[in-house]
């Protein structure tokens, strides 16, 4: 029963994690996921900028969770203990992605803006993304695509006051 509840939990994460399977997409499956991201947020009704905040430290501390036992399977799995971050998992790209968007117009130069300067941060990973990257399990797999997305946030908003 606790084996069978283990597992349940185990695949629950992975589904999670994975952004419903997008983690799966065969080549580059982080820009998927952050391309899903940027689609479903295209589509969905706009939210206040509080409730938006909300959503996405639901979403951040969720994936801390599932990103972790998501992790530790792919370590059991593979017997390779310092395995970190398997590409399948894209949870944090979804984050990122939305921190990347708070507050943020919802125009198309805008968004397409964010989606680049997030991807961006999130593969060069300059500092301090990659100091969060370092930061055991579930904490490292989401703190680096946040603080990516926080940075691509900050360059948006800074452009928007020197626009107006």
């Amino acid at each position: 029963m606790k084996n069978e509840k283990a597992k349940t939990m185990t695949f629950l994460a992975r589904i999670i994690s994975t952004g419903l399977g997008i983690g799966y997409f065969p080549k580059v499956p982080g820009t998927a996921g952050s391309l899903a991201t940027v689609i479903v947020f295209w589509f969905c009704p706009d939210l206040l900028t509080l409730p938006f905040i909300f959503l996405c430290v639901f979403i951040i501390l969720v994936g801390i969770i599932t990103s972790s036992i998501t992790e530790k399977e792919f370590q059991q799995k593979s017997g390779d203990n310092t395995l970190h971050d398997p590409s399948i998992i894209i949870i944090d790209e979804i984050a990122g992605m939305l921190v990347a968007l708070i507050a943020l117009p919802k125009t198309l130069p805008f968004v397409i803006a964010a989606f680049l300067l997030f991807r961006f941060f999130d593969i060069v990973k300059p500092f301090p993304v990659n100091k969060a990257e370092k930061l055991p399990a579930g904490w490292g797999i989401m703190l680096d695509d946040v603080v990516a997305g926080i940075l691509a946030n900050v360059i948006l908003q800074l452009g928007r006051l020197i626009l107006n």
